[in-house]
C-alpha cells in the first residue's frame, strides 16, 4: 500500500504532472502565473480542492454504480466540483480577502479547471480506492503547485531578459511554459521499486 502512494504521489508531482505532462489546467496556471504572491495563492487552493473533490466524487461513483447510475458519474462530478469552489470562494472571501482580489475570476475557474474534473475521472479510470484516490488529488495538487509557483517565478525574471520585441507578452509565456515542460520530461523515466 505504501509503495502505491508513493508511486501515486511521485508521478501525480513529476512524472505526469497535470500542467507539463497532461495540460490540464493551463488556464489559471497561465493566468495566476504572472506573480508569485498569486501563483502561490492559486497553488494553495487547487490542492485543497483536488484532494476534496477526489474524496467526495469517489464516494459520489461507489452511490452511483451502486445504483447502477454510472452514467450519471461525469454530472455529478461537475456539481460536486462547483460547490467545493463556492464554499473556497466563501472562504477566501471572508478569511483572506487579498488573496481572493488577487485571484479574482481566476478563482471561480477552478470550477471549470478541467485538472480538477481530469483528476476525478482519472482516479475512476485507474481504479483508485478510497485512500488512493485522495493521495492522487493531493500530489496533483501539489504538482500543479510546484508548476505555477515555477513558472511564476520564471515569468518574474523574464521582466528583466533580453528577446526579442515579438515575444513580448504572452508569446514568451508559452515558449517559457514550453521549456518547463520538456524539462518535467526528464522526470519521465524514473521508476520506483
Amino acid at each position: 500500500m505504501l509503495e502505491s502512494v508513493l508511486t501515486i504521489s511521485l508521478g501525480a508531482i513529476l512524472i505526469n504532472n497535470f500542467i507539463f505532462s497532461q495540460f490540464l489546467g493551463c488556464c489559471p496556471f497561465l493566468g495566476c502565473s504572472t506573480k508569485i504572491d498569486t501563483a502561490v495563492g492559486m497553488g494553495i487552493a487547487v490542492p485543497f480542492v483536488l484532494g476534496l473533490s477526489s474524496a467526495i466524487c469517489y464516494v459520489v461513483n461507489e452511490l452511483l454504480v451502486s445504483l447502477e447510475l454510472g452514467y450519471m458519474s461525469t454530472l455529478a462530478f461537475i456539481l460536486v466540483i462547483a460547490v467545493l469552489v463556492q464554499f473556497v470562494e466563501m472562504f477566501l472571501k471572508k478569511s483572506i480577502p487579498s488573496l481572493y482580489t488577487a485571484l479574482g475570476i481566476y478563482l471561480p475557474l477552478i470550477t471549470t479547471n478541467c485538472a480538477v474534473l481530469g483528476v476525478v475521472l482519472l482516479n475512476v479510470q485507474n481504479n483508485y480506492n478510497f485512500i488512493e484516490s485522495v493521495v492522487y488529488g493531493v500530489t496533483g495538487g501539489l504538482g500543479f503547485m510546484v508548476a505555477i509557483v515555477l513558472f511564476a517565478s520564471v515569468r518574474d525574471r523574464l521582466q528583466f531578459a533580453d528577446y526579442p520585441e515579438s515575444f513580448e507578452g504572452f508569446p514568451i509565456a508559452l515558449v517559457t511554459a514550453g521549456l518547463l515542460a520538456l524539462a518535467f520530461m526528464g522526470f519521465s523515466g524514473m521508476r520506483i521499486g
